[in-house]
């Protein structure tokens, strides 16, 4: 389903050469220096390449972590801070605040930064992935593990690696609680899309879908009430996709409520949820206007064009008559005023993040090879840096639609 996900761009960053001029006092020092350079424009190159593969963006990075760590990890056998972590000064953009970067002259910033980047890669990927006519089951499978490791690179970073950080991020920054949590809530509620769709598609127990969805929806809730105290013209955009998203999952959790509800025999509370699935339905349709008419970073995604959203219209539709008829010939039930309170707890299919882990510190950086870096010898060639890079935007290749067959997977 081409344009189903809404996507913030990537971050941008500024080139940067390593190039320590006399403190790197060894050749193995160097090479250090020189692999960081190599690895990191290889990382960044692989962001914007759509030939990309999750295997590819995990050795790529990889890579790169296990040398950067070398300016973080203590390499001398004490507790102090590593002598290289602040040496090296680092500029990135954010996803929702355009081409204006932070800098901090701090390792740990870089290795947040492009970790952040990579689990947006990850989110990417998954929305190309899904965006295939014919999606096959591994590839379902795919998109569904790609949104999980991308939904724990958020979680570790925001409970381990940022709050080692010596400058706070600024508010509506990247790395700051609140948008990095709507990221991991974003990414857990869309794993658990392609879920559902796996569970209609095999025709699964119409409670099991129910309390996914309602479930779905409330994560979509918590993800925008996340975001609602940061500026409207960064977030308005994203907070419409959550919302839209949130309405929509609601009348799927209310539309298989109604048909758990019939097969009780409790046909006027069914004609009373799947009447309050109508009301989700059009408030979602709204909510799609909206979101299209809204300023903001990001891909806009189409998703009322989309054959699941207009199945799902259909469905209610049809079910609600249905239930209308059985109630004139059979129950002659009272139809509730009010709609009926959803407690459902799914008891399987919620999406949990993939716990990320740092890579093993390279097997260049010794103690020994650290001890040839000295600090004292970078002053004397301060005239010999290079003017301060500029960042540029990032490129990213364009999503094509494909023919849409209306579900998830095949």
């Amino acid at each position: 389903m081409a344009h189903w996900f809404h996507r913030n761009p990537l971050k941008a960053t500024a080139p940067v050469s390593f190039n320590f001029y006399g403190v790197a006092g060894s050749p193995a020092a160097n090479k250090i220096c020189n692999d960081l350079r190599t690895t990191r424009a290889r990382l960044l190159e692989m962001f914007t390449d759509s030939t990309c593969t999750p295997e590819i963006m995990k050795n790529a990075s990889d890579v790169y972590f296990s040398l950067l760590q070398g300016f973080i990890s203590s390499l001398d056998g004490t507790t102090q801070e590593n002598k290289m972590r602040f040496i090296q000064n680092f500029k990135w953009t954010d996803t929702l605040q355009g081409n204006i970067p932070s800098a901090q002259q701090d390792a740990v910033f870089e290795l947040v930064s492009m970790a952040f980047n990579v689990a947006v890669w990850y989110t990417k990927f998954a929305s190309r992935l899904a965006g295939k006519e014919n999606i096959t089951e591994p590839e379902a499978k795919d998109v569904h593990k790609s949104l999980k490791v991308a939904a724990g690179i958020f979680k570790t970073l925001k409970e381990v690696h940022v709050p080692r950080l010596i400058t706070p991020a600024e508010k509506g920054r990247d790395l700051e609680p609140r948008v990095m949590d709507a990221y991991i809530i974003q990414c857990q509620a869309e794993a658990q899309e392609v879920t559902i769709a796996r569970a209609i598609e095999l025709k699964h127990n119409a409670s099991l879908i129910a309390a996914l969805a309602f479930e779905t929806a409330n994560f979509y809730q918590k993800a925008d009430h996340t975001l609602n105290t940061l500026e409207p013209e960064c977030s308005s955009k994203w907070r419409k996709y959550l919302q839209l998203k949130q309405y929509f999952y609601m009348a799927y959790a209310f539309c298989y409520h109604g048909q758990t509800l019939l097969t009780s025999d409790k046909c006027g509370e069914s004609i009373r949820s799947l009447q309050e699935a109508e009301k989700c339905y059009s408030r979602a349709e709204a909510l799609c206007k909206e979101y299209r008419q809204t300023k903001g970073p990001g891909t806009t995604a189409k998703p009322s064009e989309q054959l699941f959203f207009l199945k799902l219209g259909a469905l209610i539709k049809t079910t609600l008559e249905k239930c209308q008829r059985e109630n004139g010939f059979i129950y002659f039930h009272k139809v509730p005023a009010e709609p009926p309170q959803l407690e459902l707890k799914a008891s399987y299919g919620l999406a949990e993040p993939v716990p990320f882990e740092l890579p093993p510190l390279s097997e260049q950086c010794t103690p020994e090879v650290y001890a040839t870096f000295d600090l004292t010898k970078g002053a004397k060639n301060d005239k010999a840096k290079p003017k301060e890079e500029e960042v540029k935007p990032v490129k990213e290749p364009d999503l094509k639609p494909q023919k849409d067959t209306g579900c998830v997977l095949s």
